[in-house]
Order: C-alpha cells, then structure tokens, then sequence
C-alpha cells in the first residue's frame, strides 16, 4: 500500500508557453494532493520552473547563458512560484513549506541528516514540502543536478514507496516518438539494464534534464526499492487512481532493495573529492569477493587529490575503472605516507589502522 510518494514536476509543465506560471496545474496538483490527503498517502514536491518563470518576469525570451542572470531569475522566479503553490493550496486548506537545497546538503552526511529531519517534521504537522535546487546561489561545479535526480534523492530520505515523474512526454518509448512514427511506449519495465540507453537528450527548451535523467532516477529509486513512473502531466488529475494502481505512462517497477540508504548516500548523494589507486591483487579482490571488503593501505599504488579524514573517495584500478567508492579514515597526506606499507609498518609510524577505508563504508561497484 501506498503511504507517501515523491511528484516532480518539471519546467515545461508548470509553465505556458510564454513561460507564464501555468495556475491551472498548480491547481490540479493541489486538488490531487488534497484528495491524496484523504486517502492517506503524504506527498513532498519537487518544483522545476524557478528559472523558467523568473525570465517571464524580466521579460526574457530565451534563457541566458550567463550564471549570474540565471541566477537571478531563479531568485525572482522562485518567490512567484511558492506565492502562487500558496494560493492554489489555500483553495483545498492544504499548508506547503519551501525547501530550497544545495549540493553540501547531500554531500555532507550531518547536514543531509538534518534535512531528514526537517521533512519528517513537516510531514507530522501536515505540511506538503515544496522542494527545487537553490538555483539562486547553485554553480554548474557544485549542482545537485536536475530535479529528476533531486526526486530520487529525497526518496529514501523520507521513505517514499514510489517516485511519479510528470513531464511533457507520455512515458519512455523504445524509440524517439517525434521522429519514429512506430515507436511503441514501454509500460512497464521491471529490469532497468535492458532500457538504459533509450531516450539520450532533452526536447525541452526550458528544462535541465531528459529521458536520460529520468532513467537515472529509476535505477536510483528501484535500489533502494521504490517504484517510480514517468507520465505526462495532463494526467496529474489521475494522480490518485495512479497511487492506487491504474497504469499511466511507463512503470519501473522496484528491485528487491539491494542497498542501505547509507550506500546510497555514498553513490548518489555525494560527489568523490579524491581517488586510490589499488594494485592488481586488490583489484581482483575487490571484483570477485562475495563479502565486504576494507581497503588495506599495502593494496594501494597511489593517492590522487587532496582531501581529507571522512571524504568520500573513488577506488580505482590502475588502468582508470572506477571498482567503487568509500569513506577515507585518513587525509590524502596520511594515505601517501603509509601506501603500501603492512600493519606493523603503519604501527611504527603511529598510525592506528592498516586499512584506509573499512568494509562497512565500501561501495563496490559490481554490477
């Protein structure tokens, strides 16, 4: 049974043409939420459109190439975007709240715990969380990305069971529906490997993201297992039937989950601020080993990057695949002083533990 699921909606639904706020969906969205509310299924939102509705305001006509006026459409943008939420939910007696978050937000573990927190609170006085990136103050450099994503990070933050996706396309087609008049839509998809190069670009001129995103969504919230649907938003007024099961768009359907949320904290949410190099002994290891596995310094060639104690960190061979990712217990200066060196070695030097990273903080990546 549905009890709490994650919508985005993206930049082309949420605003007209004339990328004017389109009040209309706003409204659908509530009335769905109210009617969700009913039921007792709890909603979070993921918001596109600061941007998109902010060159509205300063009378744009496409959108700019420098940062800073996209950052400042998203400060204007996002300010009438939760102005109007307010008034469509005040229609239904629905409360929202704004949640504006920025990549330090995942990448640090005590802050994203704190973010969690927050969600649950709001989630206990019956407020809808309204969530979009920090466009006003986020660089290319450090973004979380686009809001696919942010739908498929907030997840298992707050225990979704499924994740909707409503877009301006129908779902996921075998081929490119525009081009090819035969292109079938997928409806249901329950091994993610076999689509994982359909649906390459954006068609949208006022979105971030595409098909692409989107199958990386999935493969994010069926790890963890959560379903998610990628439909279209004319149907946001079927929101309801969609929770209770009626099939709209295309249906991934969750895997059996196979990560903690600690793991996926560590692949999805964080951005690695270095790299090992392991020799091959731990190479083979590492791809063949049926159990977790600590990261010995005697196993590692080299350190690349300057970070320090509690980063997360590729693992790599020596030829460049990345093998996984894990958290340091040492700085990168630490690790270039004990490389290669076997327990007793590191004793005498003063250092505690022989191994760099220890198995419960491993991601391999196997698959």
């Amino acid at each position: 049974m549905t009890r709490r699921i994650v919508v985005k909606i993206g930049s082309s639904s949420i605003v007209n043409s004339d990328l004017s706020i389109n009040k209309q969906v706003m409204i659908s969205l509530m009335k769905s939420f109210a009617l969700l509310k009913e039921k007792g299924i709890e909603v979070a939102l993921v918001s596109s459109g600061a941007i998109a509705t902010g060159m509205h305001e300063l009378n744009l006509k496409k959108k700019p190439s420098m940062m800073s006026l996209k950052q400042a459409c998203a400060a204007v943008g996002q300010a009438k975007l939760m102005e109007e939420y307010n008034k469509s939910a005040a229609y239904y007696d629905l409360l929202t709240g704004q949640i504006l978050v920025s990549h330090d937000d995942f990448q640090v573990r005590k802050r994203m715990l704190f973010l969690s927190n927050t969600l649950d609170e709001m989630f206990k006085n019956g407020i809808i969380p309204i969530i979009n990136e920090n466009d006003a103050l986020a660089v290319e450099e450090i973004k979380v990305g686009d809001n696919d994503t942010l739908a498929s990070l907030i997840a298992p933050m707050i225990h979704a069971d499924l994740v909707i996706l409503f877009s301006d396309v129908d779902g996921l087609y075998d081929k490119n529906p525009k081009t090819e008049k035969d292109a079938k839509l997928i409806s249901d998809i329950y091994d993610i490997n076999e689509v994982i190069d359909f649906g390459k670009g954006s068609n949208s001129s006022v979105g971030t993201g595409g098909m692409q995103t989107k199958i990386q969504s999935a493969i994010m919230a069926s790890s963890i297992g959560c379903d998610l649907i990628i439909c279209n938003s004319k149907y946001i007024d079927k929101l309801v039937d969609i929770c209770l099961g009626e099939k709209i768009g295309s249906y991934f359907h969750k895997q059996e989950k196979t990560i903690s949320s600690r793991e996926h904290w560590i692949i999805y949410k964080t951005n690695s601020l270095g790299a090992l190099i392991v020799d091959e002994g731990c190479k083979k290891i590492l791809e063949t080993s049926d159990k977790k596995v600590s990261i010995l310094a005697k196993g590692i060639l080299r350190v690349d990057g300057s970070f320090l104690k509690d980063a997360v960190i590729d693992i790599r061979s020596e030829d460049g695949k990345v093998l996984g990712k894990g958290i340091s217990k040492y700085n990168s200066n630490e690790i270039d002083k004990i490389k290669g060196l076997d327990s007793k070695a590191i004793n005498e030097l003063g250092y505690k533990y022989s191994y760099v990273i220890h198995a419960n903080d491993v991601v391999l990546f196997k698959k």
